[in-house]
């Protein structure tokens, strides 16, 4: 997938969440172990989302490519954000934006993937 079409991905995704409410406090947060598309405020959750962007889903929803390996390496780099940024007091949510590009379409989905 061409950067641009992920860029696009996740400007339509934060747009789309800022309209429901939430609070965008970061993007695209990178350390060694792994990245984090959107970081978002929703009342006193802390919230990690995936943004994952397809033409189409003829292979499968777009959530389901994120796999068990990349889950793992969301929550642990989730885990050393809310530490560097002292917000170990708030409780993580970890959620999915499906974007379709052809449609403009998008499925989220809340609480994607548990905190384990």
């Amino acid at each position: 997938m061409s950067l641009d079409i992920g860029k696009r991905g996740e400007d339509l995704a934060v747009e789309y969440l800022t309209k429901k409410g939430m609070l965008i406090i970061d993007r695209n947060y990178r350390i060694p172990m792994g990245e984090i598309d959107i970081i978002a405020v929703e009342g006193d959750i802390l919230v990690f989302i995936e943004v994952k962007t397809r033409s189409s889903d003829a292979f499968g929803a777009p959530s389901e490519f994120v796999s068990p390996d990349q889950r793992r390496r969301i929550i642990c780099t989730a885990e050393i954000y809310m530490k560097t940024k002292n917000l170990t007091d708030m409780q993580p949510r970890f959620d999915v934006c499906e974007i379709y590009s052809n449609s403009g379409d998008i499925n989220y989905l809340d609480n994607a993937f548990p905190y384990v």
